[in-house]
C-alpha cells in the first residue's frame, strides 16, 4: 500500500527543520519547537501538517522579522546556480532536504511563516519567497501579499518573469493564478485578470514547459470565469503556433471545450454539430464502489465529407442530495471521414477520490460530440 500523503511531513521532517536551524543559530531552542511541532502531528491531514509546523516555527523563531527571514534562508539547502535553459520539470523529489539544508514538502511551513509574520515587510518578504520557490514552491506563501500589496507584488513578478530560475518564472504564474487550488483565491483577479496578461503573454513562449504548463492552467483558470477573454487569446495565438505553443492553448481551453462552450469550440475547428450516429454500450449495467466498467463508443459518420471532432466522455454522477450533475472526461480528438466508423472502449472508474464523493444508486453515461450530449444510458451504482 501507498504511503498517506499527509506523511510527507512527518516526525523525520521536523527533525531535519530542528537540526538545520539549529545548525545556523545555535540560539534556536530546538527542543521546544521539536515539542511543538510533534504535539498532535500524527493526527492532522497534510495541510494542516504545514499550518500546524509553521506554528511551531513562528512560536520559536525571532519576532522580528528580517531575523526571522535570515534564519530561514541561511537553513536552506544549496542549490546550483539556475541555468535558464534548465527545465525542473517533475523534480520535487530531488528537491528534498538534504546535508546541506532545508528543501522540498517541509518548505511550505516556512511560506506559511513569511506569508504571517512578513505580510506587513512585503519587499523583504519576497526576498525570501524568492529563495524558497527554488527549493520547492511559493505559490501559496505569495498570494497574501497579493491581497495586500498587489502594487509591490505586481512589480516584482515583471522582475521575475526573466529570473535564471524557472522555478522562480513558474511562481510568476502559479502565484498569481486566480483560482490556484488549495491557495487563497484572488478575488481581484477572478474579477478582472488584465493585470496578469501581460506576464502570461511572455510567459507562454517559456523555454521550461514547467512554466508553459503553469501559463496554461493560469489560462484556464481565467477562462471559467471570463470565457470570452480566453476564446480571444486562442484565436490570436493559434495560427502558426509551434507544437508546443498548441499543446499550451490546448491545454488551457480544456475546461471551455469540456463545457461544450460554442465559441471555444469553433476556435479549434470543431463547432459543426456532428452528421452521423453515436453508439454507447456499457459492459454491464450495474457498477459496485470501487469497481470499473467497460464504456463502448462507436461513432459513423453520415456525412460526403470528413468531419473534426471533439469527443468527451461525461458520467452524470449522483449527489448527495438525489440530482445526478455531470461530470465530462477527456475522450479524443479525431477526423471522420465519409462513411467512415471508429470505435473505442473507455473504463469508467468509480473508485472514490478525494475531490469527488460517490453516492449509490442510478447514475448516468453519455457522451458529448461538438458540444451536444448523444447516446445517454443509465447505470447503477452498487455500495
Amino acid at each position: 500500500m501507498a504511503e498517506p500523503f499527509k506523511n510527507l511531513i512527518g516526525p523525520a521532517v521536523v527533525q531535519t527543520v530542528s537540526h538545520h536551524l539549529r545548525r545556523v543559530d545555535r540560539g534556536f531552542d530546538a527542543p521546544r519547537f521539536e515539542a511543538l511541532a510533534l504535539d498532535g502531528l500524527a493526527s492532522l491531514e497534510f495541510k494542516a501538517r504545514a499550518q500546524h509546523l509553521a506554528a511551531a516555527l513562528l512560536a520559536t523563531l525571532p519576532e522580528d522579522f528580517d531575523a526571522c527571514a535570515n534564519w530561514l534562508e541561511r537553513s536552506l539547502k544549496v542549490v546550483p546556480p539556475p541555468r535558464r535553459e534548465h527545465d525542473p520539470d517533475k523534480e520535487l523529489g530531488s528537491l528534498a532536504s538534504d546535508d546541506s539544508g532545508v528543501g522540498g514538502w517541509a518548505l511550505w511551513a516556512y511560506g506559511e511563516v513569511v506569508a504571517q509574520r512578513g505580510l506587513h515587510q512585503p519587499e523583504r518578504a519576497l526576498q525570501a519567497l524568492h529563495a524558497i520557490t527554488q527549493r520547492f514552491t511559493a505559490e501559496f506563501a505569495i498570494r497574501p501579499f497579493f491581497v495586500a500589496h498587489p502594487e509591490v507584488v505586481l512589480r516584482t513578478l515583471h522582475a521575475w518573469q526573466h529570473d535564471p530560475s524557472a522555478h522562480v518564472r513558474r511562481l510568476v504564474s502559479e502565484g498569481s493564478r486566480p483560482r490556484l487550488p488549495w491557495g487563497l483565491r484572488l478575488q481581484s483577479l477572478v474579477a478582472d485578470p488584465s493585470p496578469t496578461l501581460p506576464l502570461l503573454q511572455t510567459l507562454q513562449h517559456d523555454p521550461s514547459e514547467y512554466v508553459r504548463r503553469s501559463v496554461a492552467n493560469h489560462l484556464n483558470d481565467i477562462g471559467k470565469d471570463h470565457p470570452t477573454v480566453l476564446v480571444n487569446w486562442v484565436e490570436a495565438h493559434r495560427p502558426g503556433a509551434s507544437v508546443d505553443h498548441v499543446r499550451l492553448l490546448r491545454h488551457a481551453s480544456r475546461h471551455l471545450i469540456k463545457q461544450g462552450h460554442g465559441p471555444m469550440l469553433r476556435a479549434w475547428g470543431v463547432g459543426e454539430p456532428f452528421d452521423g450516429d453515436v453508439t454507447l454500450t456499457l459492459s454491464s449495467p450495474q457498477v459496485r464502489m470501487g469497481e470499473a466498467v467497460d464504456l463502448s463508443v462507436t461513432l459513423r459518420s453520415r456525412c460526403a465529407q470528413a468531419q473534426e471532432l471533439e469527443v468527451d466522455v461525461r458520467v452524470h454522477f449522483r449527489k448527495a442530495d438525489g440530482q445526478v450533475k455531470p461530470k465530462a472526461f477527456k475522450g479524443r480528438r479525431l477526423k471522420l471521414g465519409p462513411g467512415e466508423r471508429v470505435s473505442w472502449v473507455h473504463k469508467l472508474s468509480f473508485k472514490p477520490v478525494s475531490t469527488r464523493a460517490l453516492h449509490p444508486g442510478e447514475q448516468g453515461v453519455d457522451v458529448q460530440v461538438n458540444g451536444v450530449p448523444s447516446g445517454w444510458l443509465g447505470l447503477t451504482l452498487l455500495p
